[in-house]
């Protein structure tokens, strides 16, 4: 319904927020914390994409369990999330 829905959305944008004043604590720019996030998943998706046609497939045809695979193995390829945390 759109009462459901209104409430979802006011719901996301305090987690959003939230997500925002934590950047900010932390002393980061949440902007260019989203734009680094959004490359690095464009880059991943696109080894995805080329891994899925090497096998002359697309994404669209693959189960999701095969799409994990996909993302495992291009997360591996670019480093993974090698933090140093």
């Amino acid at each position: 319904s759109e009462n459901h829905t209104a409430a979802i959305h006011d719901e996301m944008g305090d987690v959003l927020f939230t997500c925002v004043n934590l950047a900010r604590h932390l002393g980061l720019d949440a902007e260019e914390s989203l734009r680094h996030a959004t490359a690095k998943f464009e880059r991943r998706f696109g080894l995805m994409e080329v891994a899925a046609a090497a096998d002359g497939g697309t994404l669209s045809t693959l189960s999701s369990v095969q799409l994990d695979q996909l993302w495992g193995q291009a997360k591996e390829a670019l480093g993974g999330n090698k933090r140093g945390l």
